[in-house]
């Protein structure tokens, strides 16, 4: 289900150019879906604007960081996906508008899925089962998380389920890749190189404002969940860990006195979870390498950022899981399903924890 090698290492590309969809199927999906679901169609829900009535953004294009720091406020959260060298960075006041776009990060077909009602934000490998397809946004929900769908096969998928749950590609599993959420201010001042999704995307949208109102801040949902865990605010944003079908979530408030680091056994996964609230910062990984070594992990003196972190060998890893400096430079940690959002999602879709110090 998940990309564990990082997003530097592409397995098994399929050869299609950027996008270029595959041939048509030799049976071909029908244009509507199918009566067969595998979730609940009763809890799957019409959002209102209808299929692409939300656009992807099809064709992104980017701008230096010096050009996006004119439209772009220092609080402002982008997301950050990387392959091999090639850093590029999505920010929220296009994706509220968008909520997909279908890119090309380092060779590899990747597509950015953002819910903004959830507060979630994955990468997804666009080459399914050897074809080359595009995402859309369906315009339906379940549990109030986007639905989105493949222009390939019209199959129907469930984001926070990562897979498909209607369709010809009904329970395939989405490969994901790792994205990292942050604020602005953070990010240009880490990685003041990296390419920036434009505000030219060929539509006309207000970027500079939120679509939603006072949604991000208040106890409200515009659509119905099964379940509203108050262990915590339902919007509190948090890091949640998704293995072997479970959560554990990671709290700011544990990271408030700079940079922290968190190590611990997690359903048998050996978890390393770095952290800065004042960046505005949390990520994930394995801290068992593919030979087997289980490496011990300490926090990296701030002046350092983007490097968080620093093994009993010497390695200094960044917040990509990059080892930059010691003796593993150039490798990188394994990675895991871990993903910012609202606290209320993670209950909603999985059994959660919460890990206290």
């Amino acid at each position: 289900m998940i990309g564990m090698l990082s997003l530097g290492i592409l397995i098994s590309l399929a050869a299609c150019k950027k996008d270029e969809l595959g041939p048509p199927l030799s049976n071909p999906p029908p244009t509507t879906p199918s009566n067969t679901w595998s979730i609940p169609v009763d809890e799957v829900l019409d959002g209102g604007p209808g299929k692409d009535g939300i656009p992807s953004i099809d064709n992104p294009q980017f701008v230096t960081v010096q050009e996006a720091d004119v439209f772009l406020e220092d609080n402002d959260l982008v997301v950050a996906a990387r392959v091999g060298d090639d850093i590029r960075v999505y920010p929220h006041i296009i994706l509220d508008w968008h909520e997909i776009v279908n890119d090309e990060v380092g060779g590899l077909a990747l597509a950015i899925i953002y819910c903004p009602l959830t507060g979630t934000t994955m990468g997804w490998e666009r080459t399914v089962n050897g074809w080359l397809t595009e995402f859309g946004v369906s315009g339906l929900l379940y549990q109030t998380n986007l639905m989105p769908y493949d222009r390939q096969t019209n199959s129907t998928w469930s984001q926070m389920l990562m897979k498909g749950v209607n369709g010809p590609l009904i329970e395939k599993q989405i490969e994901v890749y790792q994205t990292i959420e942050t604020s602005w201010k953070t990010w240009k001042a880490a990685y003041p190189e990296a390419a920036v999704l434009s505000l030219e995307t060929g539509f006309s949208r207000n970027y500079g404002r939120y679509p939603y109102g006072g949604y991000r801040t208040n106890n409200n949902f515009l659509f119905p969940i099964n379940k509203n865990d108050s262990r915590l605010a339902a919007k509190e944003r948090v890091l949640g860990v998704i293995f072997s079908e479970r959560v554990l979530a990671f709290r700011f408030d544990e990271f408030n006195n700079g940079t922290g680091v968190v190590q611990t056994d997690f359903e048998g996964l050996n978890l390393v979870v770095a952290g800065n609230q004042s960046k505005n910062l949390m990520v994930a990984y394995s801290a068992e390498l593919e030979d087997g070594t289980l490496l011990a992990f300490e926090a990296v003196d701030e002046i350092e950022f983007p490097t968080i972190l620093r093994d009993q060998e010497g390695t200094s890893w960044d917040v990509f899981g990059y080892g930059i400096s010691g003796p593993r430079m150039g490798q990188e940690l394994p990675q895991v399903i871990s993903l910012m959002g609202y606290w209320f999602t993670f209950p909603t879709f999985y059994d959660s924890s919460i890990y206290e110090f």
